[in-house]
Order: C-alpha cells, then sequence, then structure tokens
C-alpha cells in the first residue's frame, strides 16, 4: 500500500464507539433459527468465500474497543490495512499490535475528535493527505450522554453530534476517496433503538432523555443512509446501516449495569457481512437487524422528515450542499 507522509495530533474527547443497541433480533441467517444457539462466523467464513482485502485499505471509527475492536481485527486479518481511530493512544497501538501480529494484514492509528467537527476535518485531511484509496468506511464510534444533556465543542446535543453529525461530516469529506476506490463500501453501525426525531427541537434543549437523545441519533444514520444511496452509484460506493446486535458485551454495557444480552463477536459477524458480503455487491439503502434486512422506524422512510434533516445536516456541518 502506496502512503504519503502525513501526521495527526489532536486531543481526542470521543467516547468511543460500542454499537451499543436495545431491542430484540429478528433471527439469523445461515439457515439458523431465532432461537438457535451458535458461534457466530468470523474472517475465517469469509475467508473459506474466496474474500479477501490484500491490498485495501478500511477505516473503522471507535476501533480501539468493544465492536470496532473485534470488526478491525477480523477486517485485518482478511488482509486489509487498517486505519483504526479512537481516543485512548495506548489501546490504539494494542489494536494495531494485534493485527500486525496476525501477519496477514496491516494497521495505523490515528487519534480524532469526533465531538469537534473542526477535529473530524482535520481526520478527514489526514487520511486523503495519508492514504492513496479507501475500500471500506464503517461508522462505528458512538457517545452516549450522561443523565445530564451534554454538549459538543461546536454547543450540539453530544450524541447527536457525534453518533451522527461527524459520521455525516466525515463521510462527505472522504467520499472522494472512496469513489476512486471504487467499488468502496459505507456502513453506518446504527441500532434498533430508534426514536422519531422533533424537528421542533432538534438538540433536545427541553425534556432531555439520554435513551431518547441516543435513538434519535442512531435512527438519523438510517435517514442518511438512505438518502446517501439515492445520490451515489451503487456500482461504485454502497452505504447500509445496521443494528448489529443486542446490549453486547462492551465495557460501556457492562460498566453501565446492563446484562449483556450477545456478543461483540455477534455484532461483528452482522457488520462484515455488510463490508464484505458478495451477497451485497450493488446493493444499497438497506437496514439491516443483525444478519436479516429489517424495516427501520418508520420516519426513516419519511420523504420529508428525511429532506428536513439533509438540509439541516448540510447546514450544521458547513458541508456543501449535493444535487
Amino acid at each position: 500500500m502506496l502512503t504519503k507522509t502525513a501526521t495527526l495530533s489532536r486531543r481526542a474527547t470521543l467516547l468511543a464507539g460500542v454499537g451499543l443497541a436495545f431491542g430484540a433480533g429478528i433471527g439469523r441467517a445461515f439457515a439458523q433459527s431465532a432461537a438457535e444457539k451458535r458461534t457466530p462466523e468470523n474472517e475465517t467464513y469469509w475467508a473459506r468465500m474466496g474474500v479477501s482485502l490484500q491490498g485495501k485499505t478500511v477505516l473503522v471509527t471507535g476501533s480501539t474497543d468493544g465492536l470496532g475492536k473485534e470488526v478491525a481485527r477480523q477486517l485485518g486479518a482478511l488482509g486489509a490495512f487498517v486505519i483504526v481511530h479512537g481516543r485512548n493512544q495506548e489501546r490504539g497501538e494494542e489494536v494495531v499490535r494485534t493485527i500486525k501480529a496476525a501477519g496477514v494484514g496491516d494497521a495505523a492509528f490515528h487519534r480524532a475528535d469526533l465531538a469537534s467537527l473542526s477535529g473530524v476535518t482535520a481526520f478527514a485531511e489526514t487520511i486523503l493527505n495519508t492514504y492513496d484509496r479507501l475500500d471500506v468506511l464503517v461508522n462505528n464510534a458512538a457517545a452516549v450522554s450522561g443523565n445530564e444533556r451534554q454538549t459538543s465543542a461546536d454547543g450540539y446535543e453530544l450524541a447527536f453530534a457525534v453518533n451522527y453529525l461527524s459520521h455525516f461530516l466525515l463521510t462527505y469529506r472522504l467520499l472522494p476517496l472512496l469513489e476512486a476506490s471504487a467499488p468502496a463500501r459505507i456502513v453506518n453501525v446504527s441500532s434498533m433503538g430508534q426514536t422519531p426525531i422533533d424537528f421542533t427541537d432538534l438538540m433536545m434543549e427541553h425534556g432531555y432523555n439520554p435513551g431518547d437523545a441516543y435513538r434519535r441519533s442512531k435512527l438519523a444514520q438510517v435517514m442518511f443512509t438512505i438518502d446517501l444511496a439515492a445520490e451515489l452509484d451503487a456500482n461504485h460506493v454502497t452505504v447500509n446501516s445496521l443494528h448489529p446486535a443486542r446490549s453486547m458485551n462492551t465495557t460501556r454495557v457492562i460498566d453501565g449495569g446492563f446484562q449483556p444480552q450477545s456478543t461483540v463477536e455477534e455484532g461483528a459477524e452482522a457488520t462484515m457481512q455488510l463490508a464484505v458480503s458478495p451477497a451485497l455487491v450493488g446493493r444499497s439503502g438497506l437496514y439491516f437487524n443483525g444478519l436479516n434486512e429489517a424495516k427501520a422506524n418508520a420516519q426513516a422512510y419519511d420523504t420529508a422528515a428525511r429532506a428536513q434533516l439533509r438540509s439541516l445536516s448540510f447546514e450544521l456541518t458547513g458541508v456543501a450542499h449535493k444535487s
């Protein structure tokens, strides 16, 4: 892989992603019933299917822990050069060492502040200046606000800013590189926990609820997925979203006092399907619950609501509006 020389030195304030999800799944693929316990498939399954990522570059946001860490590992095990992202230098370097030690792929760690739009822009510029291709972008990083409303560096409600706006901005900044690397894929890690967005109080300044803040941000990701898919040529770049698994056994879930109901390996299986499965070539704008295509909250299919969110997102992030 060819790279250009570039460095990034920014203080990261991101609460790295965990793909936190609530609610029940709708069943499993690979001819398994919903009630049947089995070991999730991993990179060896895709290798047997003939999938190789040798010569490919992938970026997984929030990949120093939890779901993102496992997805990064599996992508590296298929031969990819993995751009590892997070806020913790030590954990990031540990993920890089793990990928390198497997002797198949390669990796590098970049710190970036996704709670700051200027931080997102700087991160994107570093990627564009450092790497000559980007084949897969997994937007996984997530923040979960506390009981008290918190805001980003730009004054936006924290969950909406990190989980949605940062990835909206990052994706648009990296689109030229993704399109130049076609066929490429974008995977938005959402959640089946979704609450309709109240456009009269987008930043939840009144009646704040942390659960609703998280769920609104995750629905926004699905709405973004549908619109971006309509904008892009699916023969060049596809974009799909998913609820990876129910309350995975991540540090965030456990420390938050929740009882894990699935594993990061299950979530990674579903995420990897969208990232590498040959069955999804040219398929775009879809939402998956685990391994199965599903329906998101009804607001995701409301064209007027999506148009309003899209317009506001361009305005809030400063991205030049694309027709």
